[in-house]
């Protein structure tokens, strides 16, 4: 299998070659803990998890590490801090948020399907690291110091703004540039800044006697160089995080090590929109992924979102996320009774093509027409295939007793009306079975008959 990712830096398709075969290592920008994910962070989740799955497959898993890290200081993180825990002292009631987001992020990335990275580093458990890179760049001239600031002095790399592809002037408006004193261009960017009174603090390097904290570019950087070294192969993230986050990470880790790159590939996922707009609290279309679990199982949340392929432009819709339930309805059916045996070629040719998630679903699809018609392999292979893009993880019975949790059913009262409804058909009492039937629907159950009995599920 030749794989193919799309790499941002060179605006190419390109066949992946490993730096090393026996140690495929990919990092990617994880979440800030001060609150709910949203479902647009879901997204990169997803993605990256589908490629870190089809990794494994290649390589094999003991051959591929992949880190996804914590960012657990951030001016965000201070204010939730101090208005959920205004009694706490501030560092107490920060440890508290993101211990508290930390564990929800979590839970809801599991219910996704989203297999947990090798390695989560927290960005306090860096600081060393962070600031052993500092003094690196200073030692580089590639960093100074300034009212108790270290800067790094964008000048100083003469190819910065590759990654972006993006003119001076365009950097400046898209970084939207703090005018400040310290600054020696307005293009230079915070390494390590004081901290406020109260605030997350640790002695500072180069000298600086204000303790402090670093930037947030700088995370990703120190934490990348320790789990996975100076250069590695792929660094995944969102499309908003090409300029300025990546291009920093860049910026940093190629000057502190004098690197031609560091990282091989570099991966971006499209924006999301919902019901066909940008998503924002204003608009109140702003939607977490816990929300979303409370109406929808995970599952059928995964498949809504792999639909489209991972640098496209995705917009989420409670149609297609019912669409994608329904299909996962069938297919869980089809492949409750088999094991999983041979993978769709077809399928694994098309993620193999830079994660062309619709391509294999549509070899799946024909996998799943066969399998209806009954044809031998064909649900094995369909089950195999949807698990290595994370799908078919429950069992049937799992699946077909999942509800909404904002429904309250009394399934006792369910199954034994079902009961009845059956033995007043046997009897020819279709009256009856109509009544119990129509019953049920005003409590928002759905009837389903079959060969094998009737079957239930909540109305949508």
């Amino acid at each position: 299998m030749e794989l193919k990712l799309y790499n941002t830096l060179t605006r190419r398709k390109e066949v992946f070659k490993p730096l090393d075969p026996a140690r495929v290592r990919m990092y990617v920008c994880g979440p800030t803990v001060y609150d709910f994910a949203h479902i647009g962070n879901a997204r990169p989740v997803i993605v990256f998890d589908v490629l870190y799955r089809l990794l494994r497959h290649r390589y094999g898993p003991e051959h591929v590490k992949y880190v996804r890290n914590i960012t657990d200081v951030d001016d965000k993180i201070n204010a939730r801090a101090a208005e959920e825990y205004p009694d706490l002292p501030l560092n107490e009631a920060i440890r508290k948020v993101t211990e508290k987001t930390e564990r929800q992020f979590h839970e809801d990335v599991a219910a996704l399907g989203c297999l947990p990275p090798d390695v989560e580093p927290r960005a306090t458990e860096h600081i060393a690291e962070m600031k052993a890179l500092i003094e690196r760049l200073i030692a580089n001239g590639c960093a100074y110091v300034e009212q108790d600031h270290v800067l790094f002095h964008v000048a100083a790399m003469k190819d910065y703004g590759k990654l972006s592809n993006r003119s001076t002037d365009e950097m400046l408006a898209g970084a939207r540039v703090e005018v400040a004193p310290y600054k020696r261009d307005p293009m230079d960017f915070v390494l390590w800044k004081p901290s406020k009174p109260g605030e997350p603090a640790w002695p500072s390097p180069a000298g600086v006697k204000t303790p402090g904290r670093p930037g947030w570019h700088l995370e990703c950087s120190a934490m990348s160089w320790k789990h996975l070294g100076e250069t590695f192969d792929i660094h995944g993230g969102g499309i908003d995080l090409i300029f300025p986050h990546h291009e920093n990470e860049i910026a940093q880790s190629r000057c502190a090590f004098h690197t031609p790159i560091m990282a091989q590939v570099w991966m971006h996922n499209g924006f999301l929109q919902v019901e066909g707009e940008k998503m924002a609290k204003s608009a109140g279309n702003f939607v977490t992924i816990r929300e979303l679990l409370q109406d929808w199982p995970g599952e059928a949340i995964r498949f809504a979102m792999l639909q489209t392929q991972y640098r496209q432009p995705f917009n989420w819709t409670e149609a297609g996320v019912r669409e994608a339930k329904r299909a996962l309805d069938h297919w869980y059916v089809l492949t409750s009774d088999v094991e999983p045996a041979a993978l769709s070629a077809d399928a694994v040719t098309a993620l193999a093509d830079d994660l062309n998630t619709p391509q294999a679903f549509a070899a799946m699809h024909e996998l799943r027409s066969d399998a209806a018609k009954g044809k031998a392999g064909a649900a094995a292979s369909l089950k195999a295939t949807a698990q290595l893009l994370g799908l078919l993880q429950l069992t049937a019975k799992q699946w077909t007793e999942w509800r909404p949790a904002s429904v309250k059913i009394d399934e006792t009262k369910v199954e034994a009306s079902i009961a009845a409804r059956t033995a007043a058909r046997k009897s020819k009492n279709f009256k009856e079975a109509d009544r119990i039937r129509d019953e049920l629907a005003k409590m928002g159950v759905v009837l389903k008959d079959g060969p094998e009995g009737t079957t239930w599920e909540l109305a949508r």
